[in-house]
């Protein structure tokens, strides 16, 4: 386990970051700060909390700004609006000091107990980061497809080994981090951008707990919107999966060509050219403009992420810091003039 700092030195550089984005959770974020007290409290870890408030309409804030002035390890970020999960987490790694830096859900789901076996686990693999395994997710039965799903895809998408599960609970290495962070489009993916970073990545079993109070605000769009930014943010496939099922289609219409043109010579008497059909041809209409029309929305989706990253959309923007020391603030403010905030 690593060894605790002086004290001197603690402002600069803890052992561990924990960087936990916020949406309407006002009911659990004291509950989560005592419970990461009494996790690493007894241990020789060093740590800081970023709590990352993600435009929450709820008095998320309030909260955050109470727990703060009670607890110089706490950093409070207040966004200005909702930005998304990812833009949040990476406002949060940004401003994270830590040698590690462990990125947790603020519902309890992820239980802060859990982190000395992540820490552990980093450590002793050498890894760049560790996942929490979840084998049994204690969430609705859609979220638990989804996941799957989104597992699947990224191992044709970014190459994830099978045996990794996407989790949101996980402990990644400083330098890393440091090298998600130089990312500055519009849409960051943390799970994408790792893999597209280093393959040394493991996980250790790890139990997946009820929310704590509340209920959550994922909904399938969000769902569908973080599957998106996976799609299409980091790999050209999708579009190239394009290109050969249209190849496909293609010579499979030359071949049905070859075979109507066969046909009128060899068997001309049987040939009769309303064999199709009104019926079969417009089944085949409407699945080739359906194809089609599926196909020129993900040739879309690219042109329009480029078109938003090319106008400079930011990924956050930050309306106010707690318990920040002056040169971390200096450090935002490059951040915030170079455009990765």
């Amino acid at each position: 386990m690593i060894h605790s700092m002086h004290n001197a030195h603690r402002a600069v550089s803890p052992d561990l970051s924990i960087v936990v984005p916020v949406y309407k959770s006002e009911e659990c974020l004291v509950a989560l700060v005592e419970a990461i007290s009494a996790a690493l409290g007894p241990t020789n870890v060093d740590y800081e909390i970023v709590l990352v408030n993600d435009g929450s309409p709820d008095n998320s804030w309030t909260v955050i700004e109470t727990i703060c002035r009670n607890n110089p390890q706490v950093i409070g970020i207040d966004l200005r609006r909702n930005f998304g999960q990812d833009n949040a987490i990476i406002t949060g790694l940004r401003l994270a000091r830590g040698k590690y830096v462990a990125i947790m859900d603020d519902d309890l789901q992820h239980h802060p107990r859990d982190l000395p076996a992540l820490l552990q686990k980093i450590e002793q693999e050498k890894a760049d980061a560790v996942y929490a395994d979840f084998r049994v997710k204690q969430q609705k039965l859609w979220k638990n497809v989804g996941s799957w799903f989104n597992g699947k895809f990224a191992e044709w998408v970014i190459n994830k080994p099978k045996e990794i599960y996407l989790s949101p609970y996980k402990i990644i290495r400083r330098e890393v981090v440091e090298t998600i962070c130089n990312y500055d489009g519009p849409d960051p993916y943390i799970d994408g951008l790792l893999f597209q970073i280093t393959s040394r990545i493991c996980q250790i079993p790890i139990e997946h707990h009820p929310r704590y109070a509340g209920r959550s605000s994922y909904t399938v769009w969000k769902s569908i919107r973080v599957w998106a930014r996976l799609a299409f943010s980091f790999s050209a496939r999708p579009m190239r999966l394009v290109t050969w099922v249209g190849f496909s289609i293609a010579m499979l219409g030359m071949m049905l060509a070859v075979a109507v043109a066969l046909y009128r010579l060899l068997l001309p008497e049987d040939f009769s050219p309303n064999a199709v059909g009104w019926a079969s041809l417009m089944v085949a209409l409407l699945v080739l403009s359906g194809i089609q029309m599926l196909f020129f929305g993900i040739l879309g989706e690219y042109t329009g992420r480029t078109f938003v990253r090319v106008n400079n959309k930011p990924q956050a923007a930050i309306r106010e810091i707690v318990n920040l020391n002056a040169s971390d603030e200096v450090s935002v403010e490059r951040q915030v003039i170079s455009g990765k905030m």
